[in-house]
């Protein structure tokens, strides 16, 4: 209740501040109606869907729009606020100033300025969001890797892989810019395609409308699938077990559907001209307490040779290197046994190479590579959330996601299709 009280009064007085920029800037009385009519409905349609929410099990694509018609109103409203609240304080400060030394000073041309300027500032935003929304969702970007590797064998060097990640089926809805994804993934030619989990948001059958779109990827040497944390019933049926199972099946009945071979704590031997490589699939482990942890990379790395070249499948990237493994105990939410699981890049046997997905970015941030600019709020919470990096002679790449989650859009952080070449040497060879 209190959380209720806190996000109306919030609401509320950004509001109140953002209308006096509006005041300032024009005098027009439908302006004044038509921001406090938006405002309430905007604000009202959120109360109406989240008061008697229930996790998982009730949500909706009406939900997701409530959620993402808040924050494209009110997140440039709060920017108005922080200009008014500085120019405020700013007057305030000069006032009691200029009274002591008996100065007179005109600030309606300071605050007229200041109102203009917050408004300009809040188009960005305001426009953002409603791109994010609309197309930003669909925007597909295919991100090209090259990786070096000495001990590679040579009749893998040019080896291309595709990767995509956090479908979230029960998120979708155009049919055509899904299939424009998957074509484009199809476009380029990759040998393998390599899927790191979160097929669904909560259930089978979200998936089912989807089969026919996805069973069109294409990879001569095959398509692999690992679970991702949504892909376990958790989030609908809690701890119903029957359930769960239930779903579980279902879940696996859809990655045959599609042509997926789901990895669970298994490996794949990929051969060419007497050589191989391995593709290995975890269930999943991450950091989190509230996410099932069923990954092994014991159980997925048995017979596999010492020297053997690696490719691991983990949805979680806080599995790469998470600090505090050691855990033997049922987890927060009693889903099952967390065992004594190691992190990857010390791990017995070499990992070359991990891909991951789940953060989704935030499906909210700022990239621009030439400036070398790359931020999300979800960086304070995965320190790895996006592309690709090395620790202790391993990669791990983290895919931002082909579909999306809750808020239906991406800002800034658009869909990913990656495509990853493996080269034989080093790169400065």
């Amino acid at each position: 209740m209190l959380r209720w009280v806190f996000l109306i009064l919030t609401c509320f007085f950004v509001s109140i501040y953002g209308f006096q920029a509006v005041k300032i800037v024009t005098k027009n009385i439908w302006v004044y109606v038509a921001y406090w009519l938006i405002t309430i409905l905007v604000f009202a349609n959120f109360m109406y869907r989240y008061t008697n929410f229930v996790r998982g099990e009730s949500f909706t694509h009406a939900h997701g729009y409530a959620l993402a018609f808040l924050f494209t109103w009110f997140l440039p409203i709060i920017f108005i606020g922080l200009f008014m609240l500085g120019e405020d304080l700013f007057r305030i400060g000069s006032y009691a100033l200029n009274k002591i030394a008996g100065n007179e000073v005109d600030t309606n041309g300071r605050r007229q300025f200041l109102s203009k300027l917050a408004l300009g500032v809040a188009a960005i935003p305001f426009a953002s969001f409603l791109y994010g929304i609309t197309r930003g969702k669909y925007n597909f970007q295919v991100i090209k890797h090259k990786l070096y590797f000495e001990d590679l064998p040579d009749e893998f060097d040019g080896y291309k892989i595709t990767q995509i990640s956090d479908i979230h089926s029960g998120s979708l809805e155009s049919e055509k810019d899904i299939a424009y994804g998957i074509e484009l993934a199809n476009q380029q030619e990759s040998d393998v395609i390599l899927f790191t989990g979160d097929i669904v948001n909560t259930k089978a059958e979200e998936m089912e409308a989807w089969i026919p779109y996805f069973s069109k990827l294409k990879a001569k040497d095959g398509k692999f699938a690992v679970l991702g944390n949504h892909d376990y019933g958790y989030y609908a049926y809690g701890s119903d077990k029957n359930l769960n199972q239930k779903n579980h099946l279902g879940i696996e009945a859809v990655h045959k559907s599609i042509g997926f071979d789901l990895l669970m704590n298994e490996n794949r031997r990929i051969e060419k001209n007497g050589a191989h490589i391995n593709i290995l699939g975890v269930e999943n482990w991450g950091s989190s307490r509230h996410f099932p942890k069923k990954g092994s990379l014991k159980q997925a790395s048995e017979n596999i040779g010492e020297q053997d070249f690696n490719i691991l499948m983990s949805h979680d990237p806080s599995h790469f290197d998470y600090k505090h493994m050691e855990l033997n105990k049922s987890d927060h939410n009693n889903h099952d046994i967390v065992t004594n699981e190691t992190n990857i890049i010390n791990f017995e046997k070499h990992m070359h190479l991990t891909l991951a997905g789940h953060t989704h970015g935030m499906q909210f941030g700022l990239e621009i590579s030439f400036l070398g600019i790359k931020w999300s709020p979800v960086k304070y919470r995965y320190s790895k959330w996006a592309g690709m990096y090395k620790e202790a002679g391993k990669y791990l790449h983290v895919n931002r996601g082909f579909g999306y989650l809750a808020f239906p859009g991406r800002v800034g952080i658009w869909p990913e299709i990656t495509v990853i070449e493996l080269k034989k040497g080093t790169k400065n060879a």
